[in-house]
């Protein structure tokens, strides 16, 4: 379901989207967008009629954009180690050059009881399609002997999911980027050692 935006929509979600990464749901407003963008209040209502629809778009082009990443760098990167470095790699660089310093989706998943419907919808099939992707990163990497998995390859895609968001959470707690490394690494070292 791909969505089209004029530049203008376009130029309003990007900077809901780095609003969102930086505060959650509830820490940014119309108003907010209104003076970053240079657009009324009411102009945004024409394009998006409420923040729900803005952040459920968000969302779904978000979604859009993280499973094209990931089908691209498949194509380009064929082993299942390599391909989980690269995902941990460009997390670790988006934290320490401040590009995308927080997963919108694992930002919003905390706020998940107080967030509409249709956003809550959109971040779990995020993280439906991410433990996919995962799962089938380790499924093949155990099948040829790269992984040595302890549990079930959807429980490893889990454990992995949620020590990659752990560690995007405590480099921001931490004011540290590095730390993001020092959490990932042991877990991908575990993952390639008995």
């Amino acid at each position: 379901m791909s969505i089209e935006l004029s530049p203008k929509a376009a130029e309003i979600v990007a900077c809901a989207r780095t609003l969102l990464a930086v505060g959650g749901y509830n820490s940014f407003s119309y108003a907010d967008i209104s003076a970053s963008v240079n657009i009324s209040k009411a102009s945004i209502h024409h394009h998006f009629a409420s923040k729900a629809e803005l952040v459920r778009k968000l969302l779904v082009l978000y979604r859009e954009e993280t499973r094209a990443g990931l089908a691209a760098m498949g194509q380009q990167i064929t082993e299942p180690v390599a391909q989980l470095r690269a995902y941990t790699g460009y997390w670790a660089a988006c934290i320490r050059d401040g590009s995308a310093p927080f997963c919108v989706c694992a930002m919003l998943a905390a706020e998940l009881p107080a967030i509409p419907a249709e956003v809550a919808d959109e971040v779990r099939g995020h993280f439906l399609d991410l433990s996919a992707w995962l799962t089938s990163v380790l499924t093949r990497g155990a099948a040829q002997g790269a992984f040595v998995l302890k549990t079930s390859p959807e429980a490893e895609a889990l454990r992995f999911m949620a020590t990659v968001h752990g560690a995007m959470l405590s480099a921001r707690a931490y004011g540290d980027p590095e730390i993001f490394a020092s959490i990932v690494e042991p877990m991908m070292h575990q993952l390639t050692t008995e």
